[in-house]
């Protein structure tokens, strides 16, 4: 009943993974460095109560390159549904994705429900965190963000054939530390590879890269919060990465304005979810599929 095919966006053609049925339906959608793949687990633990679709973000995965707005992203997910002849989705999205699903929630009141899984930009202000002394909260910040510069200058890099097979195990190895499905995760990894030209590369491509990470930083959910009238569910994470753990008192006090800024808003229902981290989708999928169903079946 899976069906995998390419959507007309206009600009664009975009991936979608279908995994079919008469429920409900469901957008899925992935978070930075993901594509529809990285999303199948939860995916599936979703399917018996919801047509789950899964949908590859413009320049990630199988979709095409192009300019990345909030407003190009919406489209592309407004594209998805009148091509699937879906009316009313629930819209659930991790990181990236999560951010996607608020601003959903916001332009559509008619939504039956967004939820956002850990979908927060990145601190980039002393002021959001809150606890920390001023200066050592500035200097921590610049420390966080030359790590991400390192990141992202690795975006769109061409690996060489002879190294390869040596990331696909090195693929492999993560997927067992971190208790993930390792199919699921090796298929993730290689359909963030682009083939072109004799030479493989990754996606996201460096110019997609600087564009989602100038709309991320630039993201204030305060007032998409306020601004959302239909039903919305913000499960938050609640303890670090590994490669969070050098900056574990900048998260504490980022997770601290997270709460702050979903309970000020007073619309979003909102979850710390125990032991979990960025990464929950791939801790804790069944446990996040009871309550996005259970969310979704009370509206």
């Amino acid at each position: 009943m899976i069906n995998d095919r390419l959507i007309d966006a206009g600009d664009v053609p975009l991936a979608v993974r279908d995994f079919g049925g008469d429920q409900p339906p469901l957008l899925l959608l992935h978070g930075v460095g993901g594509n529809l793949a990285t999303m199948t687990t939860l995916a599936r633990a979703l399917r018996p109560n919801h047509r789950v679709i899964t949908v590859d973000l413009r320049g990630y995965g199988r979709s095409g390159e192009g300019t990345w707005t909030w407003d190009s992203a919406l489209g592309d997910l407004a594209a998805v549904c009148v091509q699937l002849e879906i009316a009313r989705p629930a819209v659930v999205g991790h990181s990236l994705g999560g951010m996607l699903a608020a601003l959903w929630g916001q332009r559509h009141p008619e939504a039956p429900g967004v939820v956002t899984l850990d979908g927060n930009p990145p601190p980039t202000r002393v002021e959001q965190l809150p606890g920390l002394d001023p200066e050592k909260a500035a200097a921590e910040l610049a420390r966080l963000h030359a790590v991400f510069d390192q990141i992202d200058a690795q975006a769109g890099r061409v690996i060489e054939a002879d190294q390869l097979a040596d990331l696909v195990e090195r693929q492999q190895a993560a997927a067992r530390d971190m208790g993930a499905n390792e199919k699921v995760w090796i298929e993730g990894f290689r359909r963030n590879l682009a083939h072109e030209n004799g030479e493989t590369s990754t996606r996201p491509s460096a110019a997609t890269t600087t564009q989602l990470r100038t709309l991320i930083n630039g993201l204030d959910l305060g007032p998409v919060y306020a601004g959302t009238s239909c039903p919305e569910l913000v499960v938050l994470a609640t303890r670090d990465l590994p490669e969070q753990e050098p900056f574990a008192e900048l998260y504490e006090a980022y997770r601290r304005f997270q709460l702050e800024q979903v309970r000020a808003a007073g619309h979003p229902s909102y979850i710390q979810l125990a032991d979990t981290s960025q990464a929950m989708v791939i801790e804790q999928p069944t446990v996040l599929a009871g309550l996005i169903t259970e969310f979704l079946r009370a509206r």
